[in-house]
This record gives C-alpha cells, structure tokens and sequence, in this order.
C-alpha cells in the first residue's frame, strides 16, 4: 500500500510530507483547493505524462516521492529482480521534473526508464477519476474484469486455452514453413541434387579434418621418425647390443650368486626387469617400423581428402566439421520434394489436430465465463439500487471473435452493456450513462470484485458527483466495505462519505506575501467534525451542523462494527 507521499515545488504545493494507513481516507477541501494537485503529484510518481507548468513558479524543478509498502509474493517484486533492483518490502517512486520539462525516475534511488517506472505503477495503484473510468468504457478490459471475478473456476480453464494456443501455433508455423521450403526448394532442386551427391561422393565423418590433419602432420614427418626408429634398433640390436651386455652381466652374477649370501639377488632382479624392458622396448619398435600408417603412399590420399574436404567446405561457406549437418539438411529440403505432398498432409493433419484442441479447450472456457457472467450480473444487480440506479440493468453481451482475432485468452469478445431506464435497450456503458452514473457503475464493479482486487491502492477522485442524501450514503457506506480490502483514498464533497473514512485529510488554500499555496493536514477527531460539518453548512459552521457531523460520524461507526 502507499505509506506516504512527499511532494516539493509542484503547482501551489511548495513542501509536503503525508503519511498514509490502511483503510478508507477520505480528502476533502473546498473546489479549487488543489486536490487535484495532489492526485497530479501522485501520478507524476506514478510515471504519468510530465508537464513544465507543473513546476511552481519560481522553483528550478519539482520531486515528487511515493513510498510503497508490499507484501510477500507481489508481482512488483519480480519486476525490481528482472531490472536488478534490490528491495526490502519498501519500494520508493521518485520522479524529478525540471523547469525546461525535462524529467528524470528513479526506482529504489537507481534511475530507470519512465517506461519501467509506469510499468510498476500499474501493480501498485488505480486511480479512477469521474470521467476517467477506461475499466469500464473500453470493452478491451471487460474480459479480464469478468476472468477476474470468475476467480478458480476460470484460471485453469484459462491455462490450457492459452497452452493448447501456443500449440496450434507451433505445429502452424511448422506447416508454413513446411510449405515455403518447398517451394524454395522446387527453385534449387538441380542445385540441390548436385550438392547432395557431391557431399555424399565425399561421405565426410563428424571430426574427420583434425584426424586427416594430424596423420598429414605424421606422415610429412616419416623420414625422421624411420630413421629414429632404425637407429634405435641399432644400438639394441648391433654388435654393442645392449640386450646380449645385460645377458653377459647378469651370467657373471649368476655364477657368483650361490657364494654370496643374497647380496647379488637384487642386481640380478634389476638385471632381469631390465632384459624384460629393453625386449618390450625392442617388439615396440620394431612394430612401428612394420606399422602402415608411416606406408609413404598414404600421404598423398590423406592429402587428397583433406584438401577435398576443405575445397568442398568453402564452396558451401561452411566449416568442414558442418558438412554432415550441410548434407542431412539438404537431404531433407530433397525430400521435401520427393515427399512434400506428404510431409505437408502429416503436418496439416497436426496443425488441424492441435486447432481442435484450442478450440474444444477454448468452448470450455467460454462456456465457464457465461456461466461466470450470470453470477456478475446478479451480484452487479444487487449493488445499483442502493446507489440510485434501481432502475438500471447490467448485461454482459458475448460474440464470437472472427478466427483470424482468436488468441491466447480464447474465442470470446465480451462487452459489458446497459440500460438505466425501463424499456431502454442495452448499450455501450459510456454512452448509456452519465458520468455520475458511470462512477457509481464504477464503484459497484470495485465492491463486487474487492475480493480478486489485484492492486493493494484505489484511489476515487470524486466518484460521489452530482449525488447527495440516501445515495451519497449508500456510496459512503461500499466505499467503507471496499476499503476493508484494500487501501482506498477518495476525493469527495460528500459529508456522508468523509463520515465514513478512517482517516480524514484536509486539502486547503491560502495566500501569504503575495503568493498562493496549497496546505494539506491529516485532521484530529475534532478538526475531521468540523470539516464534515463544513461540508454540511457551507462556510458558515453551526452547532447544528456539528451534531449532525457528529450523527453521521457515530453512524458510520457503528455500521463498520456491525459489520
């Protein structure tokens, strides 16, 4: 929720610093104060539109800082993560406005875009104005409100709409691709049955150009590696054979073993090991001169294919270790060709396969939210009479959208109309009813939904107009039950309604040496009697018209505890 909201150099506001609690508050102040001011300076930390009047005169630039205090599990709180900010719980909106309307935004005291601050704006706060209710006036938002209200019973529905969606547009994509590489290929298909012969002449293997490579390397290497192996051979073989030395030395000792106490077993065991040695040594080598590999005539076949390979690898632009891939993909663009007929009938045949799905998942849904809006006019019907619109009918109307505009959210177009007189057919909510009207139809939606309400802050900006007496208490009296939602601030003229709040804030202007500002103070129990009975008298206040402030207060009291 919004736990304060500090405001420098905006308009007529030249230093504010205002707490908030949960709840209803109600802020009050004679027309022209500048409440609207102060929901201006809350949007401008919200990320709404800047302007460079909205700098007080005489100041360099406006700071305007909301702070948020969000529970666990808020989407808010993925958001700050994505973007690298830290948050504890507490999230602070700070938005600076210079005098040339240049602006700057800051989330946490880390700038960012204006873009993401608004982004993480729509999580936190609503704010409805009397001719601003783009919830109800836009038909575009009437299905998410109605998913909304249909809570459990449409959320899984609403999952396998949209995965059975994701589906059929996947084995989509995969048809047409299908088709236009088929296409493509009919135009390459000389091209293609040359390359792929040309590729499959070679047959190269995965990794073959390093072993060619390496055997290249040996073989360009042979003449000294032979005549190493050879001279080697010499020295343990010749006339100064190492092997026949050690034969004769270890003869000596045998000789001279029995006399000796064990004293010459040890060098007659290393003699031993060594004879056993140099004959592994010998067998080793005298393989590697027999050994093919070091065959002179190999080195121009290793050659030949390395030097095809990578002719062959430039002429496709690919690396060599890629050729098998090259051929296995031209192979297939081949067989689309040989076989498109058929590989496009399989894969018409899944994407028809997948279209079903979504469709059978999407009448499912359909079928849920028609059922959900019979509950949602009901419950619509039972909150107009108390507002004065007795006579006033909600129906939520449904089409089916064309195929080309299904989507991820279904078949359905939902658009939520009215009549506010008898005999009156139903129309479009923003040309059906006055504005007044359209804020109570409003009110009704919020009391209705409070419970799925998804943002923890509302804000009304005088949503009680033009109506006064019983129905101004009616308003007062969902506002004061929607507020044990969530956190609700209203901008009102009613005294019914600022009877209601829990907390009462008094916008108020004043001149002194020659300039114009706006005040705004949290009111005690006795200064909130006053402004409400204010509100009830005029500028005159009576001792009438506090008992009648305070009638209304107690009232409101005891209806919150009897509810």
């Amino acid at each position: 929720m919004l736990t304060s909201l500090s405001i420098r150099d905006v308009v007529l506001i030249d230093r504010l610093d205002l707490q908030f609690e949960s709840g209803l508050t109600a802020l009050t102040g004679e027309t022209g104060a500048g409440k609207s001011i102060l929901l201006d300076s809350l949007g401008l930390a919200l990320g709404a539109r800047a302007d460079h009047s909205m700098v007080r005169s005489g100041a360099t630039q406006a700071v305007v800082t909301a702070a948020f205090d969000l529970p666990r599990g808020h989407p808010m709180h993925g958001l700050l993560t994505e973007q690298g900010i830290d948050t504890d719980g507490e999230v602070i909106l700070k938005r600076i406005l210079g005098a040339d309307g240049r602006s700057r935004a800051f989330v946490n005291d880390q700038p960012v875009a204006v873009g993401l601050m608004r982004q993480l704006a729509a999580t936190l706060v609503e704010i409805q104005g009397q001719f601003e209710q783009q919830g109800l006036t836009d038909p575009g938002t009437h299905r998410g409100l109605l998913d909304l209200f249909g809570g459990a019973a449409v959320e899984p529905l609403l999952k396998s709409v949209a995965t059975t969606w994701q589906q059929w547009r996947q084995r989509e994509a995969e048809r047409a691709e299908a088709a236009a590489a088929g296409e493509r290929a009919d135009a390459d298909e000389a091209f293609l049955r040359h390359a792929v012969e040309e590729i499959e002449a070679l047959d190269p293997k995965p990794d073959e150009e390093a072993k060619l490579a390496q055997d290249r390397a040996l073989l360009m290497n042979r003449e000294k590696l032979v005549a190493a192996v050879t001279g080697a051979l010499g020295e343990l073989s010749g006339e100064r054979a190492a092997e026949q030395a050690i034969a004769a030395a270890r003869h000596v000792l045998d000789r001279a073993a029995a006399a000796s106490g064990g004293r010459l077993d040890p060098p007659i065991a290393a003699l031993e090991r060594s004879a056993n040695e140099l004959a592994d040594a010998v067998a080793l080598l005298e393989k590697l001169s027999a050994d093919d590999d070091l065959d002179p005539s190999r080195l121009e076949k290793i050659e030949d294919r390395l030097f095809g390979l990578r002719d062959l690898a430039r002429k496709h632009r690919v690396e060599v270790n890629a050729l098998p891939a090259l051929r296995d993909k031209l192979a297939q663009r081949l067989a689309l060709i040989d076989d498109r007929a058929g590989i496009l009938e399989r894969l018409t045949k899944q994407a028809a396969q997948a279209r079903a799905a979504y469709l059978k998942a999407a009448e499912a849904l359909s079928a849920q939210r028609r059922e959900t809006a019979q509950r949602f006019d009901k419950a619509i019907a039972a909150e107009l009479p108390p507002l004065k619109l007795e006579r006033a009918k909600l129906a939520t109307q449904f089409t089916r959208a064309e195929e080309a505009d299904w989507a991820e959210h279904g078949i359905d177009r939902v658009r939520f109309e009215a009549a506010t007189n008898p005999g009156q057919p139903p129309g479009p909510l923003h040309r059906i009813a006055s504005g007044g009207e359209l804020s109570r139809f409003l009110l009704a939606f919020k009391v209705v939904l409070a419970r799925e309400e998804p943002l923890p802050t509302l804000v009304f900006d005088e949503v009680d107009s033009g109506i006064g007496g019983a129905t101004a208490d009616a308003v007062g009296d969902r506002l004061a039950r929607l507020a044990r939602h969530l956190q609700l601030l209203v901008v009102t003229h009613s005294p019914q309604v600022a009877a209601r709040a829990a907390h009462h804030v008094r916008v108020s202007k004043s001149v002194a040496k020659g300039a114009t500002l706006t005040k705004v103070v949290k009111l005690t129990p006795e200064e909130r009697r006053d402004e409400v009975a204010r509100m009830l008298a005029g500028a005159t206040v009576t001792a009438e018209a506090r008992a009648a402030a305070d009638r209304l207060i107690e009232d409101g009291a005891k209806r919150q505890k009897r509810r």
